[in-house]
């Protein structure tokens, strides 16, 4: 187990290899690989572990009833997910989790997390950054139903390139999703996307190659 890895993760901030390394004892933890495209949870399973990626990377899905799929998010190395049906007993989740390609997840377990937090100090620092991971979640999903509010597709663009220049600091940003992925995270047709992005440009509002873009602000203009 690479300590140094985990403690420079948001879970793990603040612990030392050996608190670490005796948490990870007491919390029955696993590692399990993955290949790409292969499922970690699917609706309506029951989930009781917060899981880390060690490696590699996987998109959250939410699949309507006729078969519309959107991406609600991309978890990366360092970063969790599923934390908050786990932290819920018998709470199925609501979405299904997929690898983007070959992963390496830490799974830990939350019911050993809770009892171990009352036996010593170590899961309680474990706890207080789960807690400050799910507030920070909490704030993006909250972005993105506010990327989302406006009616039209360049509203939409305008209103996450806003938010990346923000906080990226910079006009020359780099967006950690492909063309497929942004259309399904707004909630559009990726051919009205691209459509719409070359119309941006044309009208001297953005350039781009791929997922880097350099926007031009109203002081640019």
């Amino acid at each position: 187990m690479d300590f140094d890895f985990l403690s420079k993760t948001a879970l793990f901030k603040g612990c030392t290899d050996e608190e670490i390394k005796h948490m990870l004892i007491c919390l029955k933890n696993k590692i399990k690989k993955f290949d790409k495209d292969e499922y970690i949870y699917n609706v309506g399973e029951i989930v009781t572990d917060v899981c880390l990626i060690l490696s590699g990377s996987v998109q959250i899905e939410n699949v309507d009833v006729v078969g519309n799929k959107s991406i609600l998010g991309v978890v990366r190395q360092g970063d969790i997910f599923a934390e908050s049906y786990a932290c819920i007993p018998n709470q199925p989740i609501l979405v299904d989790v997929k690898t983007c390609e070959a992963t390496e997840i830490l799974f830990i377990n939350v019911p050993a997390l809770f009892v171990e937090s009352n036996s010593c100090g170590h899961g309680a620092k474990l706890i207080q950054n789960l807690l400050r991971v799910s507030s920070r979640k909490n704030i993006n999903l909250s972005m993105r139903i506010f990327h989302s509010a406006s009616k039209t597709i360049r509203g939409r663009l305008i209103s996450y390139f806003s938010e990346q220049v923000s906080v990226q600091g910079t006009n020359n940003i780099k967006i950690p999703l492909d063309r497929q992925q942004l259309a399904d995270y707004l909630g559009v047709e990726r051919t009205a996307l691209s459509k719409e992005l070359g119309k941006m440009r044309d009208d001297g509002l953005l350039t781009f190659h791929k997922n880097e873009f350099h926007v031009v602000t109203g002081e640019g203009k």
